[in-house]
């Protein structure tokens, strides 16, 4: 793994703790985040050892959002041609979706530990995993609206598949703080923990008893799982029976009945 300058990663087993590391910017998302994201998650999808991966924040919170020096460096590229400028932007954003979607389609599951503040992008991001847990002090908001803009990087695409139309539409409207235990009630986060140290444990315990799967039943439970945002429930049925009629006649199909008729362990190839 190569040195980061926004990111600590370190593999634990077969568990990739992935760690946004700016903490004296409170995690803010500055130029070297966006690319080095899809760099980290490329290396995740192309290593069989790692099975999951936690993403976190380092210090106080998970993160801030948009870096606003980021956004002055754009502001300092544009000209006087609003056409050109639009070009200009249209590019930006759409690099910055890239990074989410590289953590949207990492083959992997991906869960998110959050404590403190998740703001603006940080909701762009922590949508983009499969499952989200936080921590009691966690305040999460759409804060783009009291920016005068429109979230652009994925909150709108993917939050109301995840809390809901409505409920979206009242926080990306008013920007307003969302606490842990709200999140939880709407379905925001999967659960809440005491602090941050019971959060990184209790997350990385979850995904130690992910990692513990077969990674085979695991890779096409979530292809599965995300196929189904864009389709109906007839393309499903017919991708998954696709699927299935190549991947049990995997070694893990057996592996798994014996363990489960034996009582013992099964212990599962990368």
């Amino acid at each position: 793994m190569s040195d980061y300058q926004a990111f600590q990663v370190e593999l634990k087993g077969n568990i990739a703790h992935v760690q946004i590391n700016r903490p004296e910017k409170i995690n803010a998302m500055n130029a070297a985040f966006w690319t080095e994201i899809i760099e980290i998650f490329q290396w995740i999808d192309e290593t069989d050892a790692v099975r999951v991966v936690v993403l976190s924040g380092a210090g106080k919170h998970f993160s801030a959002g948009i870096d606003l020096m980021l956004l002055a460096s754009v502001a300092n590229e544009m000209g006087k041609d609003v056409g050109r400028n639009a070009r200009l932007l249209r590019r930006k954003i759409l690099h910055m979706q890239a990074s989410f979607n590289a953590v949207d389609h990492c083959q992997k599951p991906v869960l998110a530990a959050i404590q403190g503040y998740c703001l603006g992008g940080a909701i762009d991001l922590i949508a983009a995993c499969d499952m989200r847990y936080a921590a009691e002090d966690a305040q999460f908001s759409i804060k783009e609206i009291d920016m005068g803009m429109a979230a652009d990087v994925g909150t709108l695409q993917r939050l109301p598949r995840i809390i809901g139309d409505g409920m979206l539409r009242e926080l990306a409207y008013t920007g307003r703080m969302v606490a842990a235990d709200e999140a939880r009630a709407i379905g925001l986060v999967n659960r809440v923990f005491e602090d941050h140290q019971t959060l990184i444990d209790g997350v990385m315990a979850i995904a130690q008893d992910i990692a513990a799967k077969s990674p085979i039943a695991i890779a096409g439970t979530k292809q599965m799982i995300s196929y189904m945002r864009d389709h109906r429930v007839d393309d499903g049925l017919d991708y998954v029976a696709t699927w299935n009629a190549a991947m049990l006649q995997s070694s893990d199909l057996r592996l798994a009945m014996t363990a489960h008729m034996t009582k013992q362990k099964p212990e599962f190839l990368d």
